[in-house]
């Protein structure tokens, strides 16, 4: 507990992982929102009021990591 508040629930990480299940995207898709999703997690990073929301973008690009992968190595 460095800055006194406590993680109140796990909607930053279940939300992003929600939204990565519900889209049907090609790969190119998939890096694209990986791009804006760690650029967004650096800006978020620098400022003062929306590092609370920090988890939502770094959790969508993990997710989209994930699902990027996945998509790359099936093979049918």
């Amino acid at each position: 507990m460095i800055s006194g508040k406590r993680l109140d629930s796990a909607w930053g990480i279940v939300l992003p992982c929600a939204l990565v299940m519900l889209m049907d995207l090609t790969f190119r898709e998939w890096r694209m929102v990986i791009a804006v999703a760690l650029l967004a997690t650096v800006v978020m990073l620098y400022h003062k009021r929306l590092r609370h929301y920090l988890l939502l973008p770094s959790c969508l690009a993990l997710a989209g990591g994930a699902a990027a992968i996945s998509m790359n190595f099936t093979t049918f």
